[in-house]
C-alpha cells in the first residue's frame, strides 16, 4: 500500500472508531509494521490532522475533521459497479432509482480512468430480476426499520390463510424471487419472516419500538446461528 493510501486509511479507521485505537490495531488492519503507523500518525499530525493520543494508550480523531473527496482504486470501482448492477435485480423500485443516481454521481466525481470502469459495461449481474413488490412499498419498510416503527400487515401464509399482524421490522432480505421482512411478530411473540409477495397490505402505525431494534436483531442472529449449528 502506498503511503498516501495508508494515511487515508488511517484517518478512515480513526473516524469510524468509537474508542481509542492503538497503533498495533491499525498496523494489523493495514498489514504494516507498528513503527510505520507511528511515523504515519506523526506525519498526519504535522499537517494538522487533529489526532490525539499516544503510544500505549491509543489514538482518536477529534470530531469535526472533514476528509477530502473520496477516491477509489480500480478494484473498489469494480465492486461499486457490480453492487449497483445487483441492485437492479431487486424488486425495490426506490433502490433501483437510487442506484442509478449513485452511478451518475460517482461518474461525475471520479477522474477519467476510473470513469471508464463505470462506462465499460464489462461487469454484469446475471439472472432473473425480482418482480416489483406489488402491494407493499419496500421503501416504507426500510424507513420503518430505520425509525423503529411498527407496521400492520394483511398477510397470507403458504396455505393461503389470511391474518392481520402487528410487527416490529428489523431487517429486509432480498432474494431473487421476492423480499423477506424479518420482524418480531406480536401475534406469535417470536421472530418471523414475511414474504413480500404474500403481503396484501402494509400500513404504518406511528407506534415506535425505540431502542429495541439492535436487541431484536441480535435475537434473530442468535437464533439463526443455533439453527445453523443444529443443521450442521
Amino acid at each position: 500500500m502506498r503511503k498516501a493510501s495508508r494515511l487515508f486509511e488511517i484517518i478512515q479507521i480513526l473516524r469510524l472508531a468509537r474508542q481509542p485505537v492503538t497503533a498495533a490495531m491499525i498496523a494489523g488492519q493495514l498489514e504494516v509494521t507498528i513503527r510505520s503507523i507511528y511515523r504515519d500518525i506523526a506525519a498526519l499530525q504535522a499537517i494538522r490532522v487533529p489526532i490525539e493520543g499516544g503510544r500505549g494508550i491509543g489514538y482518536i480523531l477529534r470530531p469535526g475533521f472533514d476528509l477530502p473527496p473520496l477516491m477509489f482504486s480500480i478494484e473498489e470501482m469494480e465492486a461499486i459497479v457490480l453492487s449497483l448492477a445487483l441492485l437492479e435485480r431487486t424488486g425495490d423500485d426506490e433502490l433501483k432509482q437510487a442506484a442509478k443516481r449513485v452511478g451518475a454521481k460517482i461518474a461525475g466525481a471520479v477522474p477519467s480512468p476510473l470513469r471508464q470502469t463505470l462506462d465499460a459495461n464489462a461487469l454484469h449481474a446475471w439472472g432473473f430480476a425480482a418482480p416489483s413488490a406489488g402491494a407493499i412499498d419496500l421503501a416504507l419498510v426500510r424507513r420503518a426499520i430505520r425509525d423503529e416503527e411498527k407496521l400492520e400487515l394483511s398477510y397470507r401464509d403458504e396455505l393461503g390463510r389470511a391474518s392481520e399482524r402487528l410487527i416490529r421490522p428489523i431487517a429486509l432480505i432480498y432474494y431473487a424471487e421476492t423480499a423477506n421482512i424479518v420482524a418480531w411478530c406480536e401475534l406469535r411473540q417470536a421472530i418471523r419472516n414475511f414474504r413480500s409477495d404474500r403481503i396484501e397490505d402494509c400500513r404504518p402505525t406511528g407506534l415506535r419500538f425505540k431502542g429495541e431494534g439492535d436487541r431484536l436483531r441480535q435475537v434473530w442472529v442468535d437464533g439463526w446461528e443455533v439453527n445453523a449449528a443444529a443443521a450442521g
